[in-house]
């Protein structure tokens, strides 16, 4: 049977959208080239690594009760009235974005793009590329002209997994048409299970508002880990001061520090997103600086492990380490640009015997080898020499576990006043 809508890419961007749009009775077809990804699917089973924006197996379930069919087969595209590319977006070399598989999603659906058809671009890209890259690829394929036999639009992804007040239906969604018919055709679709629609210039003002978003958060956090150091280094309770801050209630939003900064929306630099060699010459120079500030934090808490080990006798060779916590974000699986590989990496060179703990990863590799999973995370704390809290999820009591631990250092802050070490 035709499908209404038509995700390509069932990935951490694909999945939600697909789960709300199903829970808006929207007949939807999911299109990914990877067979084991849609034989997953079919059997009811998230792909492995967590890459699934936060969704459960009892949500999947739910998505292929609600009619949802995951396919291989490129001739659905050309049955649907909308369709929306959702394809992963990685930093490629000299860290310019990687739009690989964006072109490769065009490619397939242009050959199956039919008159009137809706497409929607979800990835995150650079300011022009709706225009410049996807555009060509579409018409070339097609033979149909956007803006005049189909409809094209930019919507930047808001997702947060993991998060249980904001969801795609109550988060507002910005976009932006090639043409104002364009855009009211985007419109008319997220208003299905979307609360709210904001509508940008144009694409290229809509794409700009996803590099300004990722960009705050990352400036933001490199900045209080910054303070993290620099707090630490004067003798500074640096959460007390975060908790002092917070209470301004005007010209103040408070960032934490951490072991770094992972999860798939990546920093972009414009510097680095030169399309046929066009480029602005010049960096986002706040952009640089807080790549360089949030890169080396995973380095700086393996200096604090050290240190902390050494403060009570111990050498970092032979230590036994436990981490918890290895996903990029709390109470979820996603491992996509965690820390928690750099600080593994890192301690196992200095000679440190690890071992680590995380409710939601089963299993783990570090420098190819396995990395041995704790059963009982108050007896592995119990036996390591040094306890790391990388990611603080929901289940872990951390005033029991800083208990049981013979030392602890926690990376984010929550463990209560007292107990533990703090970044």
């Amino acid at each position: 049977m035709p499908a209404d809508l038509a995700v390509i890419g069932l990935g951490q961007l694909g999945l939600p959208l697909v789960q709300a749009a199903t829970a808006a009775s929207i007949t939807t077809v999911g299109y990914d080239p990877d067979p084991h990804t849609i034989a997953e699917l079919r059997a009811g089973r998230l792909p492995a690594e967590g890459g699934c924006g936060g969704l459960t197996a009892a949500d999947l379930r739910r998505m292929l009760s609600s009619g949802f069919r995951a396919t291989t087969e490129d001739a659905e595209l050309g049955r649907v009235r909308t369709a929306v590319i959702c394809a992963p977006v990685r930093l490629g070399e000299n860290r310019a974005l990687d739009l690989g598989a964006i072109g490769a999603a065009a490619r397939t659906l242009a050959a199956r793009l039919r008159p009137h058809t809706t497409v929607l671009l979800e990835s995150p890209v650079y300011p022009g590329a709706t225009e410049e890259y996807l555009r060509p690829l579409l018409e070339e394929g097609s033979g149909l002209i956007a803006g005049r036999d189909f409809h094209l639009a930019y919507s930047p992804s808001r997702h947060d997994p993991g998060n249980r007040r904001y969801h795609l239906r109550n988060t507002p969604r910005v976009i932006g048409g090639l043409t104002p018919a364009c855009t009211e055709a985007a419109a008319a679709f997220y208003g299905r299970f979307c609360e709210k629609v904001v509508r940008a210039r144009g694409p290229r003002e809509a794409e700009a508002v996803k590099v300004w978003e990722t960009n705050y958060r990352h400036v933001n956090i490199a900045l209080a880990n910054e303070m993290a150091v620099f707090c630490h280094d004067i003798g500074v309770d640096l959460w007390d001061v975060v908790r002092c801050a917070e209470t301004k209630p005007f010209g103040f939003q408070a960032f934490r520090p951490g072991p770094g900064v992972g999860g798939h929306g990546v920093p972009v630099d414009p510097n680095y997103l030169a399309y046929k060699g066009r480029t602005l010459g010049y960096p986002l120079r706040m952009v640089e600086l807080a790549q360089e500030v949030n890169g080396r934090m995973p380095r700086y808490v393996v200096q604090r492990c050290a240190a902390l080990l050494n403060e009570h006798g111990k050498s970092a060779r032979g230590a036994r380490v436990l981490l918890l916590g290895v996903g990029y974000k709390a109470d979820i699986a996603d491992q996509e640009g965690s820390p928690a590989r750099e600080v593994a990496s890192r301690l196992l060179e200095l000679g440190a015997q690890l071992s680590y703990h995380d409710p939601h990863v089963t299993q783990w590799r570090v420098l190819g080898r396995p990395v041995p999973r704790a059963d009982s995370v108050y007896e592995a704390a119990a036996a390591a020499d040094l306890t790391v809290l990388l990611q603080h999820h929901r289940t872990y009591d951390l005033q029991g576990l800083a208990v049981k631990a013979q030392l602890m250092l926690d990376t984010r802050g929550a463990s209560p006043a007292g107990t533990a070490h703090r970044l």
